[in-house]
């Protein structure tokens, strides 16, 4: 019986990256802050007690540390994505929910945010 209501929770995870359009944020990194919501069943894991029954947080962030770096992407969105990509990688996750925060963008704006929502049907489809 599955719980529709499981999820693992990535909270405050900071990624320094390339991130940008303008020339000057093209050739030095900033700190992207995110928020990862990932639904799926946790049963087996709350019975067993083994790793082997959940997703691996430390992998996963490393997972998502490496593919931000290497992308340097242009918009927050396009990270956004990316994350809830290699979030989905694992067929355990059934939806990802990615919000990303860049701050100090613009002077008197606390962050520039976006929240996106994807599941394995759509990413992989």
């Amino acid at each position: 019986m599955t719980n529709g209501n499981d999820r693992l929770l990535l909270r405050d995870l900071e990624v320094s990256c390339i991130i940008g359009d303008l020339p000057n944020e093209r050739v030095r990194e900033q700190v992207l802050r995110f928020q990862v919501e990932l639904e799926m069943e946790l049963s087996a894991a709350v019975e067993s007690d083994s790793l082997a029954d959940t997703v691996d947080y430390a992998a996963l962030v490393s997972r998502i540390t490496a593919t931000l770096r290497e992308a340097k992407c242009r918009l927050i969105e396009h990270a956004a994505g990316l994350v809830a990509r290699v979030a989905l990688e694992d067929s355990r996750v059934h939806r990802a929910t990615v919000r990303v925060e860049k701050r100090d963008v613009i002077p008197g704006l606390g962050a520039a945010v976006v929240e996106i929502a994807r599941t394995r049907e759509e990413v992989f489809s």
